[in-house]
């Protein structure tokens, strides 16, 4: 859930542009300047993708592009860094994907 209003405790609130992406078929709303994984997370969507050993579920880990724990398919692009590519409006994501070789 995300923070819709700040309280007297809390630093005002500042949005983007609210911005429909689709992920794995589904819309989801999220806001113009934050990360692929930050909505995701915010839409309870944890499993990015899989190991290629085990096929577990992998997320966000480091949260800074060194891990590589959280890739997506993004518009059809295999394996881009969710924590560090922001959203753009109308974005197709596809989580937990095997590239078609």
């Amino acid at each position: 859930m995300r923070v819709s209003k700040s309280s007297s405790l809390l630093p005002g609130v500042q949005r983007g542009r609210l911005v429909k992406i689709n992920v794995d078929g589904k819309p989801i709303d999220a806001y113009e300047g934050e990360t692929i994984a930050a909505a995701l997370l915010a839409a309870g969507i944890y499993h990015f993708h899989l190991s290629i050993k085990n096929k577990e579920p992998r997320s966000l880990f480091c949260g800074m592009g060194a891990c590589m724990e959280c890739m997506v398919t993004v518009n059809g692009a295999y394996n881009q860094r969710a924590c560090v590519t922001q959203v753009a409006d109308g974005m197709k994501i596809e989580t937990c994907k095997d590239p078609e070789l």
